[in-house]
């Protein structure tokens, strides 16, 4: 090839460049992952602007635990925006229940046919094979705390869901939540990893293991 023809390709600015390398490096640490080390909550990190918060381990197992008692045997659960769940549900190493992840993020597709790409906005833009009420319960902890987000967040819920919900929200969204999906608040107090402005509960609509005292 000619100088002449080399001046003629474009050229990467150095930010640029710089941000294209950052991108595949990123791309390969996630790729890279095998075993259970890509079930680790953290070991993809929190993204602030899509209001990614992670539960504590001992959360997310007491949620995972609760989840697989109310699925029941060969059980379907379904995680909607609470990937840490999801992580440690994969890491109880059960073959007694099937689970998916709806998830924005498409850093979770590492997680192959369980991760399932879903955006609030679109509450039942959902592949052909999620079909309708096909999970035995479904956790869902809405990124945002707005009604907007609840609701469409809630047409998720009851779309998939065969009658079990497990609902993590703000305690202020509680009538707002009992008014969309019949849930009340259990005695349980979620906690994350780091600390959160507003107060975090949990509410049900069947009996739980979470409105016990602990």
């Amino acid at each position: 090839m000619s100088n002449s023809e080399d001046e003629d390709l474009p050229q990467l600015s150095s930010h640029a460049l710089a941000a294209l390398q950052e991108f595949y490096a990123e791309q390969k640490q996630y790729t890279d992952l095998g075993g259970d080390d890509k079930y680790n909550i953290g070991i993809i990190e929190e993204n602030w602007q899509l209001s990614q918060f992670w539960y504590t381990p001992e959360t997310a197992l007491r949620l995972a635990e609760e989840a697989v008692a109310a699925a029941g045997e060969g059980g379907r659960i379904a995680c909607v925006s609470a990937p840490s769940v999801y992580q440690k549900l994969r890491e109880l190493h059960r073959e007694d229940f099937s689970v998916c992840i709806f998830e924005y993020d498409h850093r979770f597709a590492i997680y192959g046919e369980e991760f399932i790409f879903y955006d609030y906005n679109n509450p039942v833009d959902l592949p052909e094979k999620i079909a309708a009420h096909s999970f035995d319960i479904v956790i869902a902890d809405p990124p945002y705390l707005s009604e907007e987000c609840l609701r469409k967040t809630s047409e998720t819920i009851k779309y998939l869901t065969r009658g079990k919900i497990l609902l993590c929200t703000g305690a202020v969204m509680e009538e707002e939540a009992a008014k969309l999906l019949g849930v009340k608040m259990c005695k349980f107090i979620p906690k994350h990893t780091r600390t959160l402005g507003n107060e975090f509960r949990c509410y049900v609509n069947y009996d739980s293991g979470l409105d016990c005292e602990l």
